[in-house]
């Protein structure tokens, strides 16, 4: 967005990037702190600039930033160049694809890849790969041009997905996220000893007033979405534990913000504090181990390890496991030999 602005002059043509219709139960709010809250990697710089350049509008008329927003204005954001997310760019990447029929397919995310083009990811991402692999695939119900996708893993959580095929099997598909009903079981290598070793971490989820990039709990439903994790102990390792995470909802980070709350984080998880030693004395041959681990698995310690659900068309259940990726399988191994050798 901020290139954008900077690249803006009255004589280009404007597009229509978000229009967005405010609720009818908005309370009065500063338009920018509303925008922060609305659009995805928008600070409130970007937004003051947009609006200082007239690219945002309230109900078709320009604004300012201290304008508050009210129920049903609507508000739009124009740049001077087409939304790049509606023009996906075809690149021959290679997909891991564990199931494929005509109405869906499962896949092995690497971890690194980004799921969807956004702001700083145009290319290289897994829906850049299936619009190369695979024609004509539904987009998402609100319009945009995510091509089969029904859920998304961050960047550097490697695992299983589904993508669909057809409109009625992404309808079907997204009904049974909504319902509950998908089953996401991951693995995750986590600081410390969760007390009790099995349990039920829940809370509203929303984004941290600290920090935009990370996600909170919080315990008032006006400050982010119900989220519920189900986790249970396979590998008490001292210092870290691995554990199985199984999702009752899906929200952004919710793993990661979860374990965060409960004072676990992930190994390796920089945005939410797990790239330090957090158990043992950082000093000597334990630090120099740990950093160790921290090279054989640079990214957080985290892996869709199975996924279960119902073929849209056939209505039997589809069950799908993978094996923990070389990275995360080498820090593992270096935990357990560390802890029979001790």
């Amino acid at each position: 967005m901020t290139e954008a602005v900077e690249e803006f002059s009255e004589d280009e043509e404007l597009y229509e990037h978000h229009r967005i219709v405010v609720d009818k139960g908005q309370g009065l709010l500063r338009i920018d702190r509303f925008l922060m809250d609305r659009l995805q990697n928008a600070t409130r710089t970007k937004i003051q600039a947009a609006i200082d350049v007239e690219s945002v509008r309230v109900n078709g008329n320009v604004t300012k930033a201290s304008y508050k927003v009210k129920p049903l204005d609507v508000i739009t954001v124009s740049l001077p160049h087409p939304p790049r997310d509606t023009d996906v760019k075809p690149e021959n990447i290679p997909l891991n694809i564990v199931f494929e029929d005509d109405d869906l397919l499962v896949l092995n995310k690497p971890s690194g890849m980004v799921v969807h083009p956004a702001h700083g990811n145009w290319d290289g991402t897994l829906v850049n790969g299936l619009v190369y692999h695979f024609q004509n695939l539904p987009t998402s119900r609100n319009g945009d041009i995510r091509p089969g996708l029904v859920h998304r893993i961050d960047k550097d959580t490697s695992g299983l997905m589904v993508i669909a095929k057809t409109e009625y099997a992404m309808t079907h598909l997204a009904r049974q996220f909504f319902e509950h009903t998908i089953e996401r079981t991951y693995n995750a290598l986590v600081w410390g000893n969760p007390n009790p070793p099995d349990g039920t971490i829940t809370g509203y989820i929303g984004r941290s007033v600290r920090d935009r990039k990370v996600q909170a709990i919080y315990d008032e439903e006006t400050k982010g979405k119900w989220a519920v994790t189900h986790y249970k102990t396979l590998d008490d390792l001292r210092y870290v534990t691995l554990l199985q995470c199984n999702l009752e909802t899906g929200r952004t980070h919710q793993i990661r913000a979860h374990l965060k709350h409960i004072g676990h984080p992930l190994f390796n998880d920089a945005t939410y504090g797990g790239d330090r030693i957090l158990r043992g004395n950082p000093v000597g041959s334990y630090k120099a181990f740990v950093e160790n681990a921290f090279k054989l698995l640079p990214r957080q310690a985290l892996h869709a390890k199975s996924l279960g659900f119902i073929h849209p068309k056939t209505r039997q259940w589809l069950q799908f496991n993978s094996e923990l990726p070389d990275d995360f399988q080498a820090a593992l191994n270096k935990w357990r030999k560390r802890m029979n050798d001790e």
